[in-house]
């Protein structure tokens, strides 16, 4: 079941073209920046680059922090979606069922399809990021952000590897929201739209001054938490944090899509 799920994935146009779509944005602020050579000044814009024009090294966490506000988590989201919602709407859950596949198995092998598709992106992404970086603006020493000792290439390579493992588990959370919606409806938009909404109204409390209270709790709070990495020394805290408030999420909202799922009366 897994392993058809996985080739259900990677043989979906749409699969492809979704990642083409995530890839392209970075892509085409390389190619400006390259050309024009302004930056945004230090401390505006997306998250590094201004540091992009001096050493592209660092243009795949760029390219992360350019795509992870809205494009990211709407791709995830649509595939999450689509994972159990979008069987009940082409009429095939049913179908599905009967054969000698219980629903936990199914639950589990949607997951895991959800999961490859984040690390896709992510590594697709990060690997067309870095090519383009490197050929437009070359690779040298990364200066600190916090203006300390620069990181070397090896530090360098280490951190935004880590930034990607980083922002695939923060996307993780995102496919939960997703899956749980998709096993209430029976709409795939219905079920993304549901995740969107509670990423937007978190983005939009994350700058509410007001909800500083909530704001640690918030799913997409500690987003850009990989920033801190490329410090010198670099800064966990906020990374832990992240990592914590999405393994809460995820294992509440996996519970909770499975017993929607266990309890679903299954009519398409």
């Amino acid at each position: 079941m897994i392993r058809t799920e996985l080739l259900l994935l990677l043989r979906r146009p749409r699969t492809w073209v979704s990642i083409a779509l995530l890839t392209a944005l970075p892509v085409v602020v390389a190619v400006f920046l390259a050309v024009t050579g302004i930056a945004p000044r230090p401390g505006t814009g997306p998250a590094f680059l201004a540091q992009v024009l001096t050493n592209g090294t660092i243009f795949p966490a760029a390219a992360l922090a350019l795509i992870l506000p809205l494009f990211l988590p709407v791709a995830v989201a649509l595939v999450a979606g689509d994972a159990i919602a979008g069987e009940a709407s082409a009429g095939t859950l049913r179908y599905l069922l009967l054969r000698p596949v219980g629903r936990g198995r199914l639950l589990v092998a949607k997951l895991v399809s959800v999961v490859a598709y984040v690390l896709l992106a992510v590594t697709v992404v990060s690997v067309a990021a870095l090519g383009v970086g490197t050929q437009l603006f070359g690779t040298h020493p990364i200066q600190s952000l916090s203006g300390g000792p620069g990181l070397t290439t090896q530090q360098a390579a280490t951190r935004v590897v880590i930034s990607i493992l980083y922002v695939a588990v923060s996307m993780l959370g995102v496919g939960a929201f997703g899956l749980f919606f998709s096993t209430v409806t029976d709409s795939p938009m219905g079920a993304a739209l549901g995740a969107l909404a509670i990423l937007i109204s978190s983005e939009a409390l994350d700058l509410l001054g007001a909800a500083a209270s909530v704001q640690p709790y918030l799913p997409t709070h500690y987003w850009l938490a990989f920033v801190d990495l490329f410090r010198n020394p670099a800064l966990y805290r906020g990374i832990e944090r992240g990592l914590g408030l999405q393994a809460v999420y995820v294992g509440v909202l996996l519970l909770a899509s499975w017993a929607a799922f266990a309890t679903k009366d299954i009519t398409s």
